[in-house]
């Protein structure tokens, strides 16, 4: 019988995707490509190899015989293939923020101790579609609630409820997380701190009032200081503002330590030499795998 290795790749990317058309993007073809191999694939074997289901394709037992094996035996390639690279690309998502203040500065040490590894990073806070879409690796501020991702916590900066000292006087009485429901809340760009900060607490927040949003975080300060509302700021970005009195802290209280940045991908990515590298130098209790 005549090897189609290509064919019995395409089987095992399906058989990781769980879906035709997340194969075909995975390896850069046509839906109508990967079904034509998997086809052929099933002629040859005598039976179908997959069964469709309502999130996709799932493995029949012939399937599942015929997995086994080819699953190692491409692992152990695709695993040479990452190692016989000289330059090992990493490209990494960030909120702008966060890279600014707490990645870029520590960058170098890594670069410098690895220097086979190239890193490009890119700052948004958009959601990323690791499947489909060309970035390794993600860091998000939240709760480390991802479904299908791998998460490692890096770090929890300090947040703080601050608004202007006039409005703490006149406003509504302020003692406790959810007394914060009372006031109108500002917001950052993407509108999430305030309902995770709430979640991670343990606060019904389904009747909070939101004002505006800002893309900057000393806007959103500043807001605060204007007495248009409270806001919810990392601490280092109200120093100044505390130190001079604009602004105060509105409740004593610490984060979650649940509210963090995590670094978050595909399982199957933290596989990869080059990203266990990169945790194990960022989190070096988080592995001891380089």
């Amino acid at each position: 019988m005549t090897l189609r290795l290509q064919d019995l790749y395409t089987f095992v990317v399906v058989a990781r995707a769980g879906s035709m058309k997340q194969a075909a993007a995975i390896l850069g073809v046509t839906a109508g490509a990967v079904s034509q191999r998997i086809r052929g694939l099933e002629e040859r074997q005598g039976g179908r190899l997959f069964e469709r289901t309502r999130e996709g394709v799932s493995l029949t037992g012939r399937g599942k015989r015929l997995h086994e094996p080819l699953h190692k035996a491409f692992g152990i390639i695709e695993e040479v293939a990452q190692s016989s690279n000289l330059t090992h690309r990493l490209r990494i998502n960030a909120a702008a923020g966060f890279a600014a203040s707490w990645l870029v500065p520590r960058l170098g040490d890594f670069t410098q101790a690895h220097p086979e590894v190239s890193i490009s990073i890119e700052t948004d806070a958009r959601l990323i579609d690791f499947r489909h879409e060309p970035v390794d690796l993600g860091i998000r501020h939240g709760l480390g609630d991802y479904p299908g991702l791998e998460t490692h916590r890096i770090a929890a900066p300090g947040m703080v409820v601050i608004a202007s000292p006039d409005l703490l006087e006149n406003g509504p009485v302020l003692r406790e997380p959810a007394d914060c429901l009372n006031f109108t809340l500002l917001q950052d760009i993407h509108q999430r701190d305030w309902a995770l900060w709430f979640k991670a607490l343990g606060v019904d927040a389904s009747k909070a009032r939101y004002g505006p949003s800002f893309s900057d975080d000393g806007l959103l300060v500043r807001a605060a200081m204007e007495g248009q509302g409270l806001a919810l700021v990392r601490e280092f970005f109200a120093t100044d503002g505390l130190v001079e009195g604009k602004i105060k802290r509105a409740l004593d209280i610490s984060c979650p330590v649940e509210f963090a940045y995590y670094l978050v991908g595909l399982p199957e990515t933290f596989e990869r030499p080059a990203v266990k590298r990169f945790l194990a130098w960022l989190i070096p209790d988080a592995t001891s795998e380089v």
